[in-house]
């Protein structure tokens, strides 16, 4: 993958009549990217650990439990389940998503994020005057999943970070600087970083992104 700003769907192109997966290659923590044409369903599976889903494309829903509970997801919107929980998918009009598999129980989920039911990522985390706002969705020692909100006039200056890493924009826009190279990232658009890359973000106006980082 090269380091340029790209969307999920670029990615992982939908393919009529197909369900096809790609994974991230971040690292130790397994990030999966799915497409499922329109009218495609996967079966019910349970995983032994939690598992998160964020939706980038489409409309469809995943079904959930012995009851098979429809639970339709729109684009930004994250739905974690619990160990053992039957999850299965159906698209209408086609749908990507993430899939992120804690493997590790050993990690602390935040109190605003209810198991099952599906948040819109954005509107979890406000803007702070004049500042930038962080808020841990999930962390475990191998990976850190966390929304960040910027005021007008803030930013991060050039830095590196422990880990290869996936940044999302979620509200806004801003320009990303990676190697000496500046980006322009939209919302819905992704941006990889890898480890130790040199990287800042500086948004034009009031930005919002969630940021993955897995840990080696």
């Amino acid at each position: 993958m090269n380091n340029t700003p790209f969307t999920i769907a670029q990615m992982r192109p939908i393919r009529d009549g197909m369900t096809v997966s790609r994974p991230a290659h971040l690292g130790a923590v397994p990030v999966t990217w799915f497409s499922l044409g329109a009218g495609t369903t996967i079966t019910p599976e349970s995983y032994d650990c939690t598992t998160l889903y964020i939706a980038a494309e489409g409309a469809g829903c995943f079904v959930l439990g012995d009851d098979a509970r429809p639970t339709p997801i729109c684009p930004g919107e994250l739905l974690v389940l619990p160990p053992k929980t039957l999850c299965g998918a159906a698209a209408d009009t086609g749908m990507i998503y993430t899939e992120i598999i804690l493997k590790k129980e050993n990690f602390t989920m935040n109190s605003l994020i209810k198991a099952g039911h599906p948040t819109a990522l954005k509107d979890l985390i406000s803007y702070e005057e004049g500042s930038i706002a962080n808020l841990d969705v999930v962390h475990a020692d191998n990976m850190k999943f966390v929304l960040m909100a910027f005021d007008e006039g803030t930013g991060l200056t050039p830095h590196r970070a422990p880990g290869n890493a996936i940044l999302t924009a979620l509200e806004g826009k801003a320009i990303i600087g990676y190697e000496g190279r500046d980006y322009e990232l939209n919302a819905g658009e992704s941006f990889r970083f890898d480890k130790n890359g040199l990287h800042s973000v500086t948004p034009q106006g009031k930005f919002k992104m969630s940021l993955l980082l897995v840990l080696e």
